[in-house]
């Protein structure tokens, strides 16, 4: 009973997802009565099984965000109609029609980060005959990573006209940012974002402080709370931590996490354990595959 499964699931703190959800609101409630805001929380939800999300569900959470547009476009149509979901991943130009067709209760797109994908969602709003303007943040590379998305600090502007004149279809709402990875001080990043904001509120005369800043995750969402930040991204202290979406194996045998399942493989055969059986699971078969064939040829 996955169900079951779902409710009886412990964090690796020993807490319950209920309790996890519970001790972060907590510390969002605390913060917003130090600094005097009203933070949005966000439970990141990519690569957990529609069970586990809806014991989030269940505590009223209501916002949730996703990384993968094929995931996302699979969970939604199983899950409430009233939640409201933030993609905040990479987005392809071509995977705009389908995100925003699947999933008609598409809260926001936090990842715009140029003007083509701006244009794209904007076709895809018209494409799928959607009523609501559609919210996006645009994303900002604040620590200059190559491997990142996100647009150059010095673009935000640009890209945050573009959709408030040419964007019939959208709603421009904020600004997001994802810290360096493994950087023990985000500080910096939090501050460059909220220098943009400013600029982009000046250059398309807003008021001050009226577009959210969305920066912030399991490990640095208080600070970022302390900092300005009004929509915060949490997922490892929610749900626990997640599974790999993918390892390589031995050329002997082994196996493969993803979505919450493994794929096994012993003398050339593989199987699918348990789990969440979406794109992780398509992602993980092809992982091993792939694995297999270098080690043959090895």
């Amino acid at each position: 009973d996955t169900s079951k499964l779902a409710r009886n699931r412990k964090m690796s703190a020993g807490r319950s997802i209920a309790e996890g959800l519970a001790l972060v609101r907590a510390k969002v409630a605390a913060l917003a009565k130090e600094v005097g805001s009203n933070p949005r929380l966000v439970a990141v939800s990519k690569i957990m099984p529609v069970e586990v999300v809806m014991e989030a569900y269940k505590e009223n959470q209501r916002h949730f965000g996703e990384n993968y547009v094929q995931e996302l476009c699979e969970k939604a149509p199983q899950m409430p109609s009233d939640i409201k979901w933030h993609f905040i991943g990479n987005l392809q130009s071509n995977k705009a029609k389908n995100l925003v067709k699947e999933v008609p209760n598409l809260f926001v797109v936090e990842s715009v980060d140029s003007v083509k994908i701006a244009n794209a969602l904007d076709k895809a709003c018209v494409s799928a005959g959607r009523t609501e303007l559609l919210n996006v943040m645009v994303q900002v590379n604040t620590s200059k990573e190559e491997s990142k998305s996100g647009c150059e600090a010095s673009e935000a502007t640009t890209i945050a006209s573009h959709i408030t004149t040419d964007c019939k279809r959208l709603k421009l709402v904020g600004l997001m940012t994802i810290g360096k990875l493994g950087d023990p001080n985000p500080e910096p990043y939090f501050k460059q974002l909220a220098a943009v904001r400013q600029e982009v509120e000046a250059a398309l005369k807003l008021p001050a402080n009226s577009l959210d800043l969305s920066m912030g995750m399991s490990g640095d969402y208080e600070l970022a709370i302390r900092m300005g930040s009004t929509n915060v991204r949490v997922g490892s202290t929610i749900f626990g931590a997640r599974p790999k979406k993918d390892a390589t194996p031995a050329s002997g045998g082994g196996a493969a996490a993803a979505g919450g399942g493994v794929v096994k493989f012993e003398g050339g055969a593989m199987s699918w354990v348990g789990g969440w059986q979406g794109a992780a699971a398509i992602t993980a078969l092809a992982t091993v595959t792939l694995a297999l064939l270098a080690a043959r040829r090895a």
